[in-house]
């Protein structure tokens, strides 16, 4: 069991580094512009041939979940969907002015809101139209995140006819009182039998997405449902804890603050899980993923390639991201590029043939040698100074001079080891790796743990 006391310590707000620079930083001076840029320079770089990772947003839902802060429509009219596809088709044609035909695709992600809105034949009008442009590799990690409240044995075996290998369950807890506080019921046995399903029909990999810190949870309530998914033996899991941020985030105003857990009980729920999904035989990936020993992302950890995108550890190699969809981010080379989050300003832009791209941001030297150190700690654990002095032709002691004097302190707490040419994290440090990785961040200049309420509130906490 992770020291309660230094959970306690680092128990802070700070960036989730699915990107860097992170996506408060992006700019609304960025345009369509910079996207069709960002996709030339790729195109007559050596990068025009290797694949992309895809990733597309659905943002609707049929129910709200209170605890829910992703970019999402909640509506049970079912027809919306076919317009969405049409604007998604549009966005497409206009991104493929700049993409040669049949650009190959090593990873594509549907996610949401619940992309199981859409009825079985418009995801599958949704993967041939995506097929139409990308030639999906033969080894091509193709998921879909599902509400297990919107699919059965039917859908699953539908979803993997039409290519998709990975599932990522919402479960979120198993306990009811938790379910119904905030607004999403469902069984333990109908998500078990879900997962037998999906194991016969030949799915590589299961993810369960957890939330620790929501209302009515206590420690004892929360260490059932660690043992219920345990028992369900999926090969990945999510374990979130939950921010509670009523002003940013309207449906959490239907959670009353009186029934969440204490920050003492949060961080005792997040210790218990920890151990307990330990003692399960999961490897901790990094952050909130955990996996079993022989699934791909377990194997990529402990042989050094992991990676990480928009959605999180991956085992793909760096590729550029090619992302569709109202409040989608793409990234590209030194480009991040997001689309509108409102609806109906994105489908107004598709309209109009304009792509929808809102904001974003191009990345300077700077931010690509941070963001190279950064990636590299946080997917790989260690960083080989002497290296990417060779790689950036410059001093790593001169240039990151206060940033070697802060590790110096993370390296008291026992989170880091640091040597002459050798940054390395320690097993306890894989647990607040973002702390680390916060070190070089020039936007968010933090040193030691302390005085965590003057953190930002437009971040996560790290635990």
């Amino acid at each position: 069991m992770v020291d309660a006391d230094i959970l306690r310590r680092f128990d802070v707000a700070g960036p989730r580094y699915t990107s860097y620079p992170t996506a408060d930083r992006f700019s609304d001076e960025y345009s369509a512009d910079g996207l069709i840029q960002a996709l030339r320079e790729r195109a007559m770089s050596a990068r025009h041939e290797e694949p992309v990772s895809l990733y597309v947003h659905i943002p609707f839902c049929e129910s709200v979940c209170y605890y829910c802060a992703c970019n999402k429509v909640i509506t049970k009219h079912h027809d919306r969907g076919a317009p969405y596809l049409d604007a998604l088709k549009a966005e497409l044609a206009l991104l493929a002015e700049h993409l040669p035909a049949d650009t190959p695709a090593s990873q594509l992600h549907l996610g949401g809101g619940s992309p199981t809105f859409l009825s079985d034949d418009e995801i599958g009008r949704l993967m041939d139209l995506l097929r139409s442009q990308f030639e999906l590799t033969e080894d091509a990690e193709v998921s879909i995140e599902v509400d297990p409240r919107t699919v059965d044995a039917t859908r699953l075996a539908a979803l993997r006819q039409m290519g998709f290998n990975r599932l990522s369950f919402g479960i979120q807890d198993f306990d009811p009182d938790v379910q119904r506080a905030v607004h999403r019921e469902q069984s333990y046995d109908s998500v078990a039998a879900l997962m037998q399903t999906a194991r016969a029909l030949g799915f590589q990999s299961i993810n369960a997405d957890l939330i620790y810190g929501l209302p009515e949870q206590t420690s004892a309530s929360f260490a059932r449902t660690i043992a219920q998914v345990a028992q369900l033996r999926p090969d990945r899991i999510a374990l979130y804890g939950y921010a509670h941020l009523p002003e940013r985030f309207k449906p959490q105003r239907r959670i009353d603050s009186e029934t969440l857990p204490t920050a003492g009980d949060k961080l005792q729920m997040l210790s218990h899980a920890l151990s307990g999904l330990l003692a399960e035989g999961y490897t901790y990936i990094g952050m909130d993923h955990f996996a079993l020993p022989e699934d791909s992302l377990a194997v990529a950890k402990r042989e050094g390639r992991l990676q990480r995108n928009f959605q999180g550890y991956s085992t793909q190699p760096d590729r550029d991201l090619i992302a569709l969809g109202v409040s989608s981010i793409s990234r590209i080379g030194a480009h991040y590029s997001q689309n509108a989050k409102d609806l109906s300003v994105y489908e107004e832009a598709l309209a109009a043939g304009r792509l929808p791209v809102e904001r974003g941001l191009t990345l300077d030297s700077n931010d690509l040698r941070r963001r190279d150190i950064i990636m590299t700690l946080m997917c790989q654990g260690r960083l080989d100074m002497q290296r990417f002095e060779r790689d950036h032709d410059l001093s790593f002691a001169q240039e990151y001079r206060e940033e070697l004097e802060r590790l110096a302190q993370l390296q008291g707490d026992g989170l880091v080891t640091v040597s002459e040419h050798l940054i390395e994290v320690t097993p306890l440090g894989w647990y607040f790796v973002r702390a680390v990785a916060m070190v070089f961040d020039q936007y968010f200049r933090r040193p030691r743990a302390v005085q965590p309420d003057a953190a930002p509130v437009r971040f996560s906490r790290i635990l």
